[in-house]
């Protein structure tokens, strides 16, 4: 047995672990196993780690806290360079023009969509409606064909 190659060696040694006889699992493992998992599948998004979150409220956040930091930056600069704190509001609200600009466009759309609208007879409205849905129809009924032609016959 001194005189076993390396290769000679390890065959031996798998050789005698196959044969040992498996280790019996405690009676209650499985229990405990199954009670933990059903405990992690309770547990709600929010009281666990970062990478369980939903990706829209994943960028949500990330931009709240980029929002958050960029203006403490902001007034941390601009405290350091002996601004008062009326004219820090002034900068404030001039960086978020754009935003009340948006909201104003956003209002009158809204308003224009409404009064447009609402002077449609429903028979119009409704008529254009199905047109609408029957150009969705043929779209996806000859992309479907299309792809039954081009496609599922080359196989």
């Amino acid at each position: 047995m001194n005189n076993l190659t390396p290769e000679e060696l390890e065959k031996f040694i798998h050789r005698e672990l196959r044969g040992l006889p498996g280790h019996r699992a405690p009676s209650t493992l499985e229990a405990r196993v199954l009670a933990a998992i059903e405990h992690r599948a309770s547990i709600a998004w929010y009281h666990k780690s970062w990478s369980y979150w939903p990706a829209a409220v994943r960028s949500l956040f990330l931009a709240g806290v980029t929002a958050v930091a960029g203006t403490a930056i902001t007034a941390f600069y601009l405290f350091m360079h002996g601004s008062q704190p009326g004219l820090v509001w002034q900068e404030f609200s001039s960086r978020f023009e754009g935003l009340t600009r948006l909201y104003s466009v956003a209002v009158w759309t809204v308003k224009f969509t409404s009064q447009t609208f609402s002077g449609l007879s429903p028979l119009w409205l409704y008529g254009g409606l199905a047109i609408i849905a029957g150009l969705y129809a043929t779209f996806f009924g000859l992309g479907a064909a299309t792809y039954r032609v081009l496609y599922r016959n080359n196989q």
